[in-house]
């Protein structure tokens, strides 16, 4: 369990703004350092207008422009693009109970660990408030539920100190996928995730909902659900629902999806671009 200590709001484990200037300005700056002086300056000012400043995530400007970029790309090169939808649980009572600071250190943690979490080409952005977004392009539903199993439990995992008390947080998240030839506009894809993110909300929080799920749920009668996962060799839950996740092995639903093991296969092609 990673622990917060109330003493550390001033911790920010984002790059430096001179080091990004920097690097991101050398292919820019030329013989005259006047001309080099203000590209840098042109970079600051795009990083203010699109960085969360508490998080120094993504805003959701930049959120906007990069779903829009994604997607378009996703029509081009035919491969998936995944946006998840990320809200802490009774944030409010983080608030009320500890203070608004304690409020901004759980952000700036959570934050850490969407960073830490995911890889270096996915976009990590602070939708508002206690909501975050990342676009994870080039990306199925398949892979992208295991990183927001991981997500979702690292969260889990923090502890905070407060008051010579402790707490802890928990995540409710939602996946949606877009592919080629969907068309999807912006706001649409958006709303596709926060609909996934509500029903996490609706059935119980602290869980991840995938819109794969929701889309059979909604076009398949019970017989024919029976009918299918029967076929595929899949077990309804004590719920009503089945387990979506499949060995590549034998092409058959693992019963055993709910064991955190059970998805170490999927997240091994993704482990490898990812900075943990």
């Amino acid at each position: 369990m990673t622990h917060v200590s109330g003493d550390s709001s001033s911790e920010n484990t984002s790059t430096t703004p001179d080091r990004t200037i920097a690097r991101e300005s050398d292919w820019l700056c030329g013989d005259e350092a006047q001309l080099c002086r203000f590209q840098q300056e042109l970079i600051t000012l795009r990083q203010q207008v699109t960085r969360d400043p508490l998080t120094q995530l993504n805003n959701v400007r930049y959120l906007l422009e990069a779903i829009d970029r994604e997607t378009e790309r996703t029509e081009r090169s035919g491969l998936p693009t995944c946006l998840m939808m990320v809200d802490l649980d009774h944030f409010k009572q983080v608030n009320d109970t500890w203070g608004h600071e304690a409020g901004n250190r759980v952000l700036v943690a959570t934050a850490r660990v969407i960073r830490e979490s995911t890889r270096k080409l996915d976009i990590q952005c602070r939708y508002g408030g206690e909501e975050f977004a990342i676009v994870l392009p080039t990306t199925s539903l398949m892979a992208a539920r295991p990183v927001a199993e991981r997500i979702r439990e690292n969260i889990a995992g923090l502890s905070f100190d407060e008051q010579e008390q402790t707490f802890t947080v928990t995540a409710s998240i939602g996946i949606a996928m877009v592919e080629q030839g969907e068309g999807l506009q912006v706001s649409e894809f958006i709303e596709r995730a926060d609909a996934e993110l509500y029903r996490a909300k609706e059935s119980g929080r602290n869980r991840v909902c995938v819109m794969r799920e929701s889309l059979a749920d909604s076009h398949v009668n019970e017989d024919e659900k029976d009918l299918m996962w029967s076929l595929f060799g899949g077990d309804r839950d004590q719920e009503g629902g089945y387990q979506d996740d499949s060995d590549p092995a034998t092409g058959k639903f693992r019963s055993d999806a709910s064991d955190p093991s059970a998805s170490d296969w999927m997240a091994e092609d993704w482990d490898d671009d990812s900075p943990n």
